[in-house]
């Protein structure tokens, strides 16, 4: 009599997903889209790991949010790695006795543009401090816009300041720019009288003029809303505190929409806008410009401009030219 054999279970192995790749290429520019290291030097207080990952966060998603690093990893070393990832700029944090400072170099051949962070708050507390915080889930899928006041005086020092901030974020062609990706903001503002910068970063929200907020929800969350304690239909749409909405009516805060925007925001129809702060939030003071990496001729010095003596010398930013330590270039980092 035949015996029946039992075939062998093949294991199903699932492939997994590919992720989509980012682009190589500014679609605007031409050039390759500007990439980021956000990393420390030296050993910095909790405080301030805090600011590098919230300020690695906001350079999202063209940066390492991952970016692992070793007590004994020098500059040098992260050049070595930037070069195959395509990475075009390092933001450095280090901290001295009395100051932080937070380096803006180009990479690999520089400049390097040296500020002193005077203050700063960390994305947390700002999200804190606010009644309603506001973080969708998409808001870091596509790179903030960059703006700048008060930086056209003419100064050369300001000039490259802008120059260094205007190509560490992809640019936009306003005739093809989608306004879904259009979703965050880094504002820089300088003050002449003080020589400051105010650096913030916030989140863009329109919302239609004229509509209550109670018909908004209800259009954007598609939940049949609760009539039982209203008379008429109508009730709900002209209740007191929500017929007229007042808030974003201002018409120099309005604009007219080329295309939609989710279910609310249709085109040709007048929109608000309004600004969120997201942090991570600072204040800068530019001391000094260098045009190697880290190194070499020193373009302006705010100090020396001055013709003060600085209370803190050069050598209390420690030297990443010549490196902080003897790193062994066998030391590797892992995205």
């Amino acid at each position: 009599m035949a015996r029946f054999r039992n075939k062998k279970k093949v294991a199903f192995v699932r492939q997994p997903k590919k992720q989509p790749q980012q682009q190589n290429v500014d679609p605007v520019t031409g050039d390759k889209i500007p990439r980021s290291f956000v990393f420390s030097r030296l050993k910095l207080p909790g405080s301030l790991k805090q600011l590098q990952a919230d300020l690695r966060k906001m350079m999202l998603p063209y940066t390492a949010l991952n970016l692992k690093e070793k007590k004994r990893n020098n500059l040098r070393d992260f050049l070595n790695v930037a070069g195959p990832m395509g990475v075009t700029h390092f933001l450095m944090l280090s901290k001295t006795g009395s100051s932080p400072y937070l380096r803006v170099a180009r990479t690999p051949q520089g400049p390097t543009l040296t500020f002193k962070i005077q203050d700063y708050s960390l994305a947390v507390d700002i999200t804190n401090s606010q009644l309603r915080p506001r973080v969708p889930k998409d808001l870091f899928k596509n790179s903030p816009l960059i703006v700048l006041s008060g930086f056209g005086t003419g100064e050369q020092h300001l000039k490259l300041t802008t120059i260094m901030f205007q190509n560490i974020f992809p640019a936009i062609d306003i005739k093809t720019v989608k306004l879904s990706s259009c979703q965050r903001i880094v504002l820089l503002n300088y003050n002449k009288e003080t020589k400051l910068i105010d650096f913030r970063h916030y989140s863009i929200r329109l919302q239609p003029v004229g509509v209550s907020r109670r018909i908004r929800k209800f259009v954007q969350n598609h939940q049949v809303p609760d009539l039982r304690s209203l008379q008429d239909v109508s009730d709900f749409v002209t209740k007191a505190g929500y017929g007229s909405e007042s808030e974003g009516d201002d018409e120099a805060a309005t604009v007219s929409l080329a295309s939609d925007l989710g279910r609310v925001n249709k085109a040709s129809t007048k929109s608000a806008v309004k600004l969120q702060e997201i942090g991570p939030r600072m204040t800068l003071q530019l001391i000094k410009i260098e045009d190697g990496l880290c190194s070499g001729t020193v373009i302006f010095s705010e100090y020396e401009n001055n013709g003060d003596k600085k209370e803190e010398s050069e050598e209390d930013v420690e030297d990443d030219s010549e490196g902080d330590a003897e790193g062994s270039e066998e030391d590797t980092m892992d995205d």
